[in-house]
Formats: structure tokens, C-alpha cells, sequence
């Protein structure tokens, strides 16, 4: 289909049962791709890895034969997945050819946004009488000194960066960036900054994390971690592309739940939206006007049908769409998503019928099933061979799994 522009007039209409269709085709959750399309599927908008080890379930979930060690390899020897902080400030995984798009594609394009992207930074700013751009320079001319041939987590790298940073301002400025600060016990106000920087460091491709080792999840300087820079991207262009990825996977969208995602406000994402304006089409879905590419019409229209389980784990990709009315019940919400002590997602025949938490003790994972209405023989016993794949995926031998309604 050719692409036009038509951000206005008369919309297509569309029924919630499509849009839920198309997005799971979208997040390949129609059916499981081979073990060789992993990369496609990392890549269809990032695979977030918080709490760690969800990247792995999300993979497992979609793709078959996955293992952590195949993971690991691609990662940590073949290099051709990068994980490093991005949308929200989470960390995610991506194909590393695709780097441009989730690091300039997401570094917001004015300095206002960039404060609102890493929310939390703009009282201890102030105080320093500094802005942003100024605090992330100077964490930039440092970064090297410090972590050149080294894996420091970011509490290490915080405080050694804080310290070499004292010493280049003026004595009024240090005595506040080494006084301690709101944001953590005895955490000096200059150190958090130094955190807060360390994530619009990461969208410039200048560090990224290397494989967890224990409970040490290590930063690293990308040009040495991948033996050269990323390579440079239009900013435009990579908005362009981060945006189409994010209409294919969760279209019809609004500024507003794209702004959500990202991790910024409804007025920042312009310099995004307007990149698309001759590729999108307006669609009238559940009340209001949202937006799809115009290319992915056909699919929306007529989208193929899921069929089968699957166990998705907290902060999956599909579950991070912000319409959530769209694919849980209202009165469900509370359970699906909690801030503290998130659970997973119980995927059957397209819809989400119930929450799953994990319990292991020594080589054995226990699965308590927690279901929003009664489920049939089969999809139980489907959800069993599900539960059996996530306990290898987890290194477990044996699984339970123990069903509430």
C-alpha cells in the first residue's frame, strides 16, 4: 500500500478485537518464530530486562528453542544484541544493528525533554544552579577516564565519576554536590546526578551494559565493548524509525501513549510525530481517533487469529501498551499491573485471562496460576508445557504449577 499523508478527515473504524489481534501478530505472539528470526523479534520494539531475566521469558515466549546460553552467547560473544538503558530509563535489549534506533531514536531532541525523560534530576540541578546539557558534558569528559578496560556497576561508576567531577567546580558548587542528597541514604547529591547523566549517556551510544556477572550488572564503553563506535544516525531519521516500530507493535496509538512509553511528556514527542506525517492514517477505535501506519491497514483490517498459551513475564512488551483498557478488563488492572512485586501475564487464545507467580526452591519452580475466569482442560494442559519450557529457561529440573480461579 502506498504511503499518503491523512492526518485528518474521515477515519477507518475498527473493532478492540482486531487491534488486539494485530498487535499480537505485531509482538509475534500469534505463533512462535524459529530460533534464527530472534534477532527480528528483538528488534520488533525491544525486549525490556526488568526485573532481570524478563528479556529471556519475553524471548522464550516467542520464539522457539531458546536457551539463556544462546542468549548469553549472542550477547556477551557474538555481541550482536546490546542491552543498555533506554525507553523509560529501563533497560532493554535490541539487535545491535538496530542500535541507532533505541539510543538516538529515544534521546528526546531539547533539553526540556531530556529532563523530563530522566524525571527526578531537575531539584538537585537546581540547587547546583546547572543545568542538564551542562551536567551530562561534564559527566561525558570524565566517563572514559574512569571506565576505560574496567566493568564498573553504576553505584561504582556514580561514585568515582562524582569524585573526579568535585574537583572542576567552584567551591560553593561542591559543596553542595558533595552534600548528601534526597535521593538516597548517605548518597551524595553530586554521585545521583552523576546517575541521572549516566542514562542520556547511554542514548548517545557512549556506554552500554555488558552481560550480568552475579548480581553485578556492569557498564561498559560501547566503542570498546562492540571495538568501534555505533555508527553515527540522522536523529530525524532514527525518531522516524522508533516511531514506526512503535505504531507497528501498538498501533492505532496517540501522541499521549506514545509519550508514555518513551517515557516523556505529551508536548516533548513533536519532533517524532511529525516525522510520519505522510505515513499514518487515523482510525476510529474505542471512542476516539488514533493513529496506525498507513502500510499495516490490510493486516489491522483483516489481522490473523491467536490461538494457544503463554506465560508473558512482568513488563513484557505486550503488556506495556498504555490503552490497557484495550486488552485487560478495568477490574483487573490492580492485579496485572502492581509497582511492587509485579506478576506475570497468563496469555490464552489472545486474550489475558489471568496473572502467574513464580516460586523456586533449590532445582524446582513452582507457577501459582492465578485465573480471571475458568480455563479449559486443554488450555491447562497447555499452559503446563508452558510452565515446563519457563523452568529451563529459569535452570530449574521440575515444575509445579497450582491453579486459582
Amino acid at each position: 500500500m502506498t504511503a499518503r499523508k491523512n492526518t485528518g478527515g474521515t477515519a477507518v473504524t475498527v473493532q478492540t478485537g482486531d487491534v488486539i489481534a494485530f498487535r499480537l501478530h505485531a509482538h509475534h505472539l500469534t505463533n512462535r518464530k524459529p530460533v534464527a528470526d530472534l534477532h527480528e523479534v528483538a528488534g520488533a520494539c525491544a525486549i525490556q530486562n526488568s526485573p532481570p531475566g524478563s528479556a529471556l521469558a519475553a524471548l522464550g515466549a516467542r520464539v522457539d528453542n531458546v536457551t539463556r546460553e544462546r542468549v548469553d552467547e549472542l550477547a556477551g560473544e557474538e555481541k550482536s544484541l546490546l542491552q543498555t538503558w533506554c525507553m523509560r530509563g529501563s533497560p532493554f535489549y535490541f539487535p545491535t544493528v538496530d542500535a541507532s534506533v533505541f539510543t538516538t531514536g529515544v534521546l528526546p531532541a531539547t533539553e526540556t525533554a531530556r529532563v523530563h525523560l530522566i524525571i527526578g534530576v531537575e531539584g538537585a540541578l537546581n540547587e547546583l544552579g546547572m543545568g542538564l546539557d551542562e551536567a551530562v558534558e561534564i559527566t561525558a569528559e570524565e566517563i572514559e577516564a574512569v571506565l576505560a578496560g574496567r566493568r564498573l556497576a553504576i553505584n561504582e561508576l556514580g561514585e568515582e565519576l562524582a569524585e573526579r567531577i568535585a574537583g572542576a567546580l567552584s567551591p560553593a558548587q561542591r559543596k553542595t554536590w558533595q552534600a548528601n542528597g534526597p535521593y538516597g541514604t548517605n548518597q551524595p547529591l553530586g554521585e545521583a546526578v552523576v546517575h541521572f547523566c549516566v542514562r542520556i549517556l547511554t542514548l548517545r551510544g557512549i556506554v552500554c551494559f555488558a552481560p550480568r556477572s552475579g548480581n553485578k550488572a556492569p557498564f561498559v564503553l560501547v566503542e570498546e565493548w562492540l571495538g568501534g563506535p555505533l555508527p553515527q544516525a540522522d536523529p530525524d531519521s532514527a525518531r522516524a524509525a522508533l516511531l514506526r516500530r512503535y505504531l507497528h507493535c501498538y498501533g492505532p496509538s496517540t501522541r499521549k501513549d506514545f509519550a508514555a512509553w518513551i517515557g516523556v511528556y505529551t508536548g516533548d514527542v513533536d519532533p517524532w510525530w511529525s516525522t510520519l506525517e505522510d505515513e499514518i492514517t487515523p482510525v476510529e477505535f474505542d471512542g476516539g481517533r488514533r493513529w496506525i501506519l498507513t502500510q499495516d491497514l490490510d493486516t489491522l483490517r483483516s489481522p490473523p487469529e491467536t490461538r494457544g498459551v503463554r506465560l508473558l513475564p512482568p513488563r513484557d512488551p505486550y503488556t506495556q501498551m498504555r490503552d490497557r483498557d484495550t486488552i485487560v478488563d478495568k477490574r483487573h488492572h490492580r492485579e496485572v499491573w502492581k509497582t511492587v512485586g509485579e506478576p506475570g501475564a497468563v496469555l490464552a487464545d489472545g486474550a489475558v485471562v489471568g496473572i502467574w507467580r513464580p516460586r523456586k526452591n533449590g532445582r524446582t519452580l513452582s507457577l501459582t496460576i492465578n485465573t480471571f475466569r475458568p480455563l479449559s482442560a486443554e488450555l491447562r494442559k497447555q499452559l503446563h508445557d508452558e510452565a515446563d519450557q519457563l523452568a529451563e529457561l529459569r535452570g530449574a529440573s521440575a515444575v509445579r504449577v497450582e491453579f486459582e480461579e
